[in-house]
């Protein structure tokens, strides 16, 4: 556990396994960074439970602590999972690669990029950046942090040497609604009863599964290669997304569909924007 807990999550933790314990403030001293003990009370199962069952838990926890659990557990019960499924070209496909997905995971550098990319979508914000269109002239453009196409003319209107956050962030989109959200891109793509293709919708492409695969392989690799990855440590963890993207959607649709269901709409307040 390369990242420090918040003290609240300790708090949170100390009082799911001891609740008898009246000195809490003590304890969480005690044990913050003891990495062998706290990853033991990430693991136990009271600590899983109690997360899925409260309302309202990221008033409780933050959400970084949250995804990290169950993508700990995720972990753990892919290893009962004989194959994933994948859905390709309106069909499902019986791939067997659960042993590639669980070496995924057991990466912590990347486990724990995973928990942060996904606590950082717990609040969607959106912004007006000035776009340049052509030489001397410039609009106001509406980004929201779900919208790719935003992200790109964001990407577009800025310096290289700044365009790393970007690029990593429109990545971040493709894998955060490929892993956790591939029916909503689905309906956005196709009319759900007739499962023909929608023409665009305000003046923006409707994206298919592939294509955002396809942007996020891309500039995962645009941010892996840019140099302020190398400055915080983190070329190798994009480098990785970018040549296992699909294997790495494979843990969020299974957190997605085993532990949130209808609950990530709720979680994640995806809707319009995307």
């Amino acid at each position: 556990m390369k990242w420090q807990l918040e003290h609240r999550d300790l708090l949170f933790l100390i009082d799911t396994l001891m609740p008898e314990v009246t000195d809490k403030e003590r304890i969480a001293n005690a044990i913050k960074d003891d990495e062998a003990f706290v990853n033991a009370m990430l693991d136990d199962e009271r600590v899983f439970r109690r997360l899925m069952g409260e309302e309202e838990i990221l008033l409780a926890v933050s959400p970084r602590l949250f995804f990290i659990v169950l993508l700990r557990r995720a972990q753990r019960d892919l290893e009962q999972e004989l194959f994933t499924v994948e859905r390709r070209s309106l069909q499902k496909v019986v791939i067997f690669d659960t042993d590639r997905v669980i070496k995924l995971l057991e990466q912590e550098p990347l486990r724990e990029y995973l928990a942060a990319m996904l606590a950082s979508f717990t609040r969607v914000e959106s912004t007006t950046v000035p776009v340049r269109v052509r030489k001397g002239i410039w609009r106001k453009y509406r980004a929201s942090e779900l919208d790719v196409e935003s992200l790109m003319h964001y990407c577009q209107a800025v310096d290289e040497p700044f365009r790393f956050e970007p690029y990593r962030r429109i990545a971040d989109v493709c894998l955060f609604l490929a892993g956790m959200f591939p029916d909503y891109i689905e309906t956005q793509y196709r009319y759900p009863l007739s499962q023909q293709l929608r023409p665009r919708m305000r003046s923006r492409l409707c994206r298919s599964l592939e294509d955002y695969e396809a942007y996020g392989q891309a500039f995962y690799r645009l941010a892996a290669e840019h140099e302020q990855a190398r400055l915080e440590g983190l070329d190798e963890v994009l480098a990785t997304l970018a040549e296992n993207f699909i294997l790495a959607e494979k843990p969020l649709t299974f957190v997605a569909n085993r532990y949130l269901r209808y609950a990530r709409y709720g979680l994640f307040e995806v809707g319009s924007e995307a």
